[in-house]
């Protein structure tokens, strides 16, 4: 199987190879273009969003090429030798401006803008929305998780139940939105997260009796032994049996870190379990918890009073239960310096025009007040105004502000260095203590005002009315 990097030309629908094909025979390849990125919905039916997958994207723009195999087999597909001789030169050179990675962003704002011909900009508009709506609705599930864990460890365990190869980028997105670490060996390797994972059952069941395979494994890994209790009987077997080897380790200078439960009453066996560990003078050992565990559960067993020190979370954190896609959306703003606007019948679908930046303006104790949608030439602005209700509108003059959107790639080069999963996570966690508590609840969470500069709208309003009016 050939790498990605050797087909990113691939990496898209042929859709957009017949409109790039298209373009190109209309005499349009040179036209200059803008397209922006931005969701409609937040995921989970919550308040923000954690914008993710950006370094992953820029990495493989970098080296969007046409090799000869693929050549041969557009040319199989039906595409015309004379656009097949201009992808063979092919190379990416737009410019991207976009909001740092681990940023909290809302609906409807642009979150990625690209400028360049019209064909390298259409050609990456599946890659560019792969890439990004995956990756952040993960991290903004992590973030969700890590919400309701606080400063407790948890890891991601989620490859084996994850949507194919989604699974590498799904444990990168677990970490920038809160997860210590991941089982997911690739991924550790590839991003440089910290990888941790101990045993299965079938490392117990592989002995004759539960005690032999506990004191086997701690004699392999005396530093770090955490042992799975829950094989044959949790409390009758699996934890005795782990205290027994725990004393065995102490004797011997080590300390066990840990027993894992994976199934059962986890408020009330981890309650059980400290009790045990306690009264055995292991005070010190941890408690771990799994098991189809999500934000929800674990809100839950924080209610129930659970002795629970950390957690691995797989499935619902890797496939973003239960919103199956982010709705990002990649649409054309710009042509040749002209603003472009794409008209529905749902108002909530009707594009903003031209090129646009977000600045986030911060209330006087330093938390997010409004997101400002403003053209780009725009210094600032007094007052932000709801898309079609004039009269909702905020004044912001007094509020602190920054551009929240910067450029990160220019002529195909990437200008932002790069950054590990832990190190935007870093980021993310400032961000997040800025933004209110009503925004991160679970239940019907406040809307964050995002607002439209009177400049911008005033763009908008024309291009309606002059395309109204060659339709009437």
């Amino acid at each position: 199987m050939n790498t990605l990097t050797e087909n990113s030309g691939l990496y898209t629908d042929f859709y957009e190879l017949s409109m790039a094909q298209g373009y190109f025979l209309s005499g349009k390849k040179d036209d200059q273009t803008v397209f922006d990125y931005y969701y409609r919905t937040n995921p989970y039916e919550g308040g923000y969003l954690v914008f993710a997958g950006l370094e992953d994207l820029l990495q493989v723009l970098k080296s969007f090429q046409y090799n000869e195999e693929n050549i041969a087999f557009l040319k199989k597909a039906g595409l015309k030798d004379e656009f097949l001789d201009y992808l063979r030169d092919f190379k990416f050179t737009a410019t991207i401006y976009s909001m740092r990675e681990g940023e909290i962003v809302f609906p409807n704002e642009p979150l990625v803008r690209v400028e360049g011909n019209i064909i390298e900009a259409q050609l990456i508009e599946t890659l560019l929305l792969n890439y990004l709506n995956f990756q952040s609705l993960i991290a903004t599930k992590a973030c969700r998780i890590r919400n309701v864990i606080g400063e407790k460890d948890f890891a991601d365990f989620g490859l084996r139940r994850a949507q194919g190869l989604g699974g590498v980028h799904a444990s990168r997105a677990a970490v920038i939105g809160g997860a210590n670490a991941t089982s997911n060996v690739y991924s550790a390797f590839n991003y440089d997260i910290p990888v941790t994972g101990t045993q299965a059952h079938a490392w117990i069941q592989s002995f004759d009796y539960e005690m032999d395979a506990f004191r086997r494994y701690a004699e392999i890994n005396p530093d770090k032994t955490v042992l799975l209790v829950d094989t044959y009987n949790t409390l009758k077997s699996g934890i005795p049996n782990a205290i027994i080897v725990g004393k065995e380790l102490e004797a011997k200078g080590y300390k066990m870190i840990g027993i894992r439960l994976d199934s059962g009453d986890l408020a009330y066996l981890s309650k059980k379990a400290r009790k045990m560990l306690d009264d055995a003078g292991l005070d010190y050992v941890k408690i771990i918890a799994s098991n189809q565990l999500n934000e929800y559960v674990i809100k839950s067993l924080n209610d129930q009073g659970a002795q629970i020190d950390g957690y691995g979370i797989g499935t619902e954190l890797v496939t973003g239960k239960d919103t199956g896609a982010l709705d990002g959306v990649y649409k054309l703003v710009q042509t040749n310096g002209i603003p472009r606007i794409k008209i529905s019948e749902n108002i909530e679908k009707i594009t903003m025009p031209g090129k646009k930046k977000v600045i986030r303006y911060f209330d006087e104790d330093g938390f997010f007040f409004r997101d400002g949608i403003l053209l780009e030439n725009e210094e600032s602005t007094n007052r932000l105004f709801h898309p079609f209700q004039a009269d909702k509108n905020t004044y912001v003059s007094h509020c602190s502000s920054e551009v929240i959107t910067e450029k990160v790639m220019e002529n195909g080069e990437i200008l932002i260095e790069s950054k590990t999963p832990v190190e935007i996570n870093a980021y993310l966690r400032k961000r997040f203590a800025q933004l209110p508590d009503e925004h991160k609840r679970f239940i019907s969470p406040h809307i964050y005002k995002v607002g439209f500069s009177e400049s911008l709208l005033s763009v908008r309003d024309h291009l309606l009315m002059d395309i109204r009016s060659k339709i009437r």
